[in-house]
């Protein structure tokens, strides 16, 4: 972009001028906290994705490129001009990305006159981003430093989306109690005949168990707590099935009281949770918990699980002196490292809801070193700079929590155990990020710091359920009345003033009726009475523009897949179908098959792999998909590998549970013999040799062998 002579002539004035338009503060004044926070430079942690970092060592996120870019070129050129002091090295890349940011035949994308801008001073609802943008990924809105006028337009966005956000809200669970009407006619019927609606229900005799066991560990507490005597607790059957009754002794037990505490039920079952604080490399504090066992694991000081520097995976950091001491443990003692990250909505407290039936709980007591990781904001939106009130502190989406969140959590937990790599394991949006971060576009190389990648209803391709009406009503609407509706913060905020306000009993019996009649869920396959405790970790903040990322004009319900558009599935569909029908006229007609004709093989004429997401960085996928899904449709996605789409991944694994839905891979009371059990063999199947020969040997897993030099899983 040329330089008007003024700002040619003028070096130092433009990359002021620049800057301060960047910066956290106005700048306008000679106050030091303001001059501590003014934008220095752009840091690219993608070609794609650039921060701000401040003069006081801080960082801002989601700039828009061009804006990132020319602060750095101004930058430079008052340096080279002897304007500036200090060292840049410019970035030389420029012209790539304005190339990367065009489609395949050329075109730019984006409407040029839709009178929305990306200038600093631009009016809220008109900020958007540049026109020249990845259609799955525009860029977001800039929002320069606060002003009055600004602040005052905050506000108003604040105002307007408090009243018409909780009209919807209201509407979804009007709806939802409308459509439970049915159902409790129905159960009141069954009772007026002296029915038992529960007998229906395919696990009744075990939530029945369940309920019994429950209850007399309850009481066994209540009497150990009265009489201050030891009295044994009769734990879940799979604690019974591994032998496992002394080594894990719950410190927590009686009545659950519902709480959003997952140390809380973790003590129940004989382990316990440590906090971690995590920063991004834009600035967001995430919390990542640790499960443990505390009889044979001293939790860390406050200063080690206190956040570290916005850097990911640092030279130095397996030589960390917290990994040292891990390491330094003697062979078989030390537990491989397994991550696991939440879906839509959700805290990573979604894997500790079902005692000993919780998949967290399960993998932690078989033999895994077990973390939970969490998104940006969650329970308690945290920011080194940002408040709640500025709308750069929820000016994300899913690209920001793939290629920021997930490589600081990866990057923490490998620092703190001393490991190369570790598993990971996903459910729904958790998937998504990964499939995002670890496409060759975005930071492939985070790949080779995973041995596994697990995903439960994996959130690639969407399922029917968005077209329901209201999923489509958020389709239709403007950009701008998206805003006016949901905001520039976070989205509908007030349902985590229900989640504080109201008894837990209450709430979750209103989560489930409200997320049940959104997304077509049943607790059919859920254990009951654990059924309110569910729903204590959900929801989390989320930002209004994560939101619209998901439901909104543009990208996920538009296109209907996170990596491709609408116009290259729709091209690998006719594909397939061609295919297909070559190769019925090659065994019906008698036809030349494809591969004599071209003679470089059946797959190679169509070259399937010229638009594949993965390079070779990626590491060994393995998917659990639920066949009832509406949400997702994991069995696409399924297809995309078996046809070739992705030469370089290696599925080790793949399974349809067809009568499961979206979150049975994680609640469904057989989880752990339909998916559990599974993950556990194929974490340490694919788990590097050397950690295979210095780790404990999972409960269960003695006779697993490695999979990863074989090709065999």
């Amino acid at each position: 972009m040329a330089l008007f002579p003024s700002q040619a002539s003028q070096p130092a004035d433009a990359y002021t001028s620049q800057a301060a338009s960047l910066s956290l503060l106005p700048q306008d004044s000679n106050d030091p906290e303001a001059q501590s926070t003014k934008a220095v430079k752009a840091t690219f942690i993608t070609p794609r994705d650039p921060v701000i970092e401040t003069a006081n060592g801080g960082r801002l996120p989601a700039v828009p490129l061009d804006e990132a870019e020319k602060l750095n070129r101004f930058k430079a050129e008052a340096e080279q001009s002897g304007s500036s002091g200090g060292e840049f090295t410019i970035r030389k890349d420029t012209t790539e990305l304005a190339a990367a940011q065009e489609t395949d035949d050329g075109a730019s994308i984006g409407d040029q006159s839709s009178g929305q801008s990306v200038k600093p001073g631009a009016p809220l609802r008109t900020a958007i981003p540049s026109p020249k943008t990845h259609p799955l990924f525009p860029q977001l809105p800039l929002y320069g430093p606060p002003t009055l006028v600004r602040n005052l337009q905050s506000r108003a966005f604040q105002l307007s989306s408090a009243f018409l956000s909780l009209a919807f809200l209201g509407t979804i669970v009007l709806g939802s109690l409308f459509t439970s009407i049915p159902l409790l006619m129905q159960h009141l019927f069954l009772r007026l005949t002296f029915r038992n609606p529960g007998r229906r229900r395919p696990f009744y005799e075990e939530e029945k168990r369940r309920e019994k066991a429950r209850n007399d560990s309850a009481s066994a507490w209540k009497r150990k707590r009265r009489w201050h005597q030891a009295t044994p607790w009769d734990g879940p059957r799979h604690q019974k099935d591994n032998g496992l009754e002394e080594e894990f002794e719950p410190t927590e037990g009686g009545r659950d009281p519902l709480i959003c505490n997952v140390g809380y039920y973790a003590k129940r079952v004989g382990l316990d949770v440590e906090e971690f604080n995590v920063q991004t490399e834009d600035g967001f504090v995430i919390s990542l918990w640790h499960v443990y066992n505390p009889k044979d694991y001293t939790a860390a000081s406050p200063s080690r699980r206190a956040q570290d520097e916005p850097v990911v995976f640092p030279k130095d950091y397996l030589a960390d002196s917290n990994a040292t001491l891990c390491r330094q443990q003697p062979p078989g003692k030390q537990k491989y490292p397994v991550l696991l990250v939440h879906g839509l909505l959700q805290s990573a407290g979604a894997y500790c809801t079902n005692d000993d039936d919780s998949l967290a709980f399960y993998l932690a007591k078989s033999g895994y070193d077990v973390w939970l990781g969490n998104n940006r904001c969650g329970f308690y939106p945290r920011h080194q700079m940002l408040s709640y009130n500025d709308p750069r502190m929820w000016n994300w989406n899913i690209r920001q929590m793939g290629v920021m969140d997930l490589p600081a959590l990866i990057s923490r937990v490998l620092s703190e155990t001393g490991f190369s790599k570790l598993g990971l394991v996903c459910h729904s949006q958790g998937t998504t990020e990964t499939f995002v971060a670890l496409a060759k576009e975005q930071r492939p190389d985070l790949g080779d710091k995973i041995s596994v990648f697990c995903a439960l209803a994996p959130a690639v391709y969407a399922g029917p359920l968005i077209g329901k009406m209201y999923f489509k009503f958020m389709r239709i609407i403007s950009p701008g009345m998206f805003r006016i509706m949901f905001g520039i913060h976070a989205f509908i905020p007030f349902m985590m003033l229900m989640h504080r306000w109201l008894p837990g009993s209450i709430y979750g019996a209103l989560g489930y009726r409200v997320f049940s009649f959104l997304f077509n869920w049943s607790d059919t396959r859920w254990d009951r009475g654990l059924r309110d405790r569910m729903f204590q970790f959900a929801p989390v903040y989320v930002s209004a523009e994560s939101m619209r990322w998901w439901l909104g004009r543009e990208c996920f319900a538009s296109q209907k897949c996170i990596l491709a558009t609408r116009e290259d599935s729709r091209r690998e569909e006719e594909e397939d179908e061609e295919d297909e029908a070559g190769l019925e006229e090659y065994f019906d007609n008698g036809k030349a098959h494809p591969s004599e004709e071209h003679g470089e093989g059946f797959e190679s004429p169509r070259w399937r792999g010229r638009k594949a997401w993965y390079d070779e960085h990626v590491p060994p996928f393995a998917l659990w998909v639920a066949g009832n899904d509406e949400l997702v449709d994991g069995r696409r996605l399924l297809r995309r590998f078996e046809r070739g789409r992705e030469p370089h991944v290696r599925v080790v694994h793949a399974k349809i549970i067809e009568e499961y839905e979206h979150l049975d891979v994680i609640w469904a009371m057989d989880m752990i013999e339909k998916v559990g059990r599974e993950v556990k063999e194929v974490l340490w199947k694919t788990a590097p040799m050397e950690a295979r020969e210095f780790c404990r040997v999972p409960e269960g897993c003695e006779s697993i062998h490695s999979g990863v030099d074989s090709g065999e899983v």
